[in-house]
């Protein structure tokens, strides 16, 4: 029988590290990467770990007093995820359930459950009802928007780094045959096989989607990424509707009841919540329930680590975005084996921090 544990403190970090290969999106160019580290601390000594990426450093300054002011109001009370999620959630009825406010809940959220799996000496999927194991992903470590001559050698690259045979494709650039040239050099170097995940990252209006995605619409891609701006959802009904590569949508849902919203659309094929976004832990398991109930396959954005132990409980998973922007600062970053994550036998999330590593990228 686990301990019932009791919220002491916590701690937020800001921390940015350098990414080995530049982002370059029509969303922005990022050459570091910010995360926030959280430890949650308990009167029975057990410390949770989460992190945000906030994608900007300088948001770390109103992101940290959020995290800060919720943890202060929720002090002594007992460490329970669903609890304090419906708690915090509701806190924030008059300043907005988006942004700022819902991300500092997610982070605190998966630092909780984090502290209730290690208490009861289970991995989180192990703990939610699931085992640990490997989990099918795509590497997401570049092809970003750089010149078409330099994306063979890094579609190899990509490849080896963990066995891939599913790979992130940044679209979206000025000329379709730019497009159409980048699509040929990756599948050239990484194989006539590999699935080809495709983003354009909003950086289309609603017209240009629907012509540069019908004029990609043969090349037998595995996915259209957000073509266009996220919350228009009446545009990505008539996206899903007239193409037949599948629509994927997501990342920028806030909260469970925006994914619901775009479900009862039609808004998309596939469905991919952020972990920070869609309220943490508590946010996903809601929000992988209506996904179950609608039949969409569910993938994750960015948080590998904890986002592994999510898709081993849930319904409809279907692909794990991989990327290895946090390994700097873990102890011990998971294994990677044959295109898989493996979710390892450790208790909680299995993150640890590398606490001289963090004090070097220490802002």
């Amino acid at each position: 029988m686990h301990p019932q544990l009791t919220l002491k403190s916590v701690r937020a970090r800001p921390i940015v590290l350098p990414l080995k290969r530049p982002i370059v999106s029509k969303v922005g160019l990022f050459k570091d990467w910010p995360l926030i580290l959280i430890d949650l601390y308990t009167n029975e000594g057990v410390v949770g770990h989460s992190y945000l990426a906030p994608y900007i450093t300088r948001s770390a300054r109103y992101i940290i007093p959020a995290i800060e002011d919720l943890a202060e109001a929720a002090m002594g009370q007992p460490v329970a995820p669903f609890d304090a999620y419906r708690r915090g959630v509701g806190s924030l009825h008059l300043v907005g359930r988006e942004g700022i406010s819902l991300i500092a809940v997610s982070g605190l959220d998966m630092a909780a459950w984090d502290a209730l799996a290690k208490a009861a000496d289970m991995p989180l999927a192990v703990f939610l009802g699931g085992t640990v194991g490997p989990v099918p992903a795509y590497n997401s470590n570049g092809l970003w928007l750089t010149p078409t001559d330099k994306l063979a050698a890094e579609a190899a690259a990509l490849v080896a780094e963990g066995g891939f045979t599913s790979l992130k494709l940044r679209l979206g650039r000025e000329q379709l045959a730019d497009d159409l040239a980048a699509i040929a050099a990756v599948r050239e170097a990484a194989g006539a096989t590999v699935k080809l995940m495709c983003d354009f990252n909003q950086g289309l209006s609603l017209g240009d989607a629907l012509v540069r995605c019908h004029a990609l619409d043969d090349q037998g891609l595995y996915w259209f990424e957000e073509p266009t701006t996220y919350d228009n959802i009446p545009g990505y009904a008539q996206l899903a509707r007239e193409l037949k590569t599948p629509v994927q949508l997501g990342e920028n849902f806030y909260g469970p009841r925006q994914l619901y919203h775009a479900v009862l659309a039609g808004a998309a094929d596939y469905v991919m919540p952020d972990m920070m976004r869609i309220g943490g832990v508590s946010g996903w398991l809601r929000a992988a329930a209506i996904a179950s109930a609608a039949g969409l396959p569910m993938s994750t954005h960015l948080y590998p680590e904890i986002s592994a132990h999510l898709m081993r409980v849930t319904d409809t998973a279907h692909w794990l975005e991989w990327q290895d922007w946090a390994d700097p600062i873990l102890s011990e970053p998971f294994e990677l084996k044959d295109g898989h994550l493996i979710v390892p036998d450790e208790p909680g999330q299995g993150i640890e921090w590398d606490e001289k590593a963090v004090g070097k990228f220490a802002l």
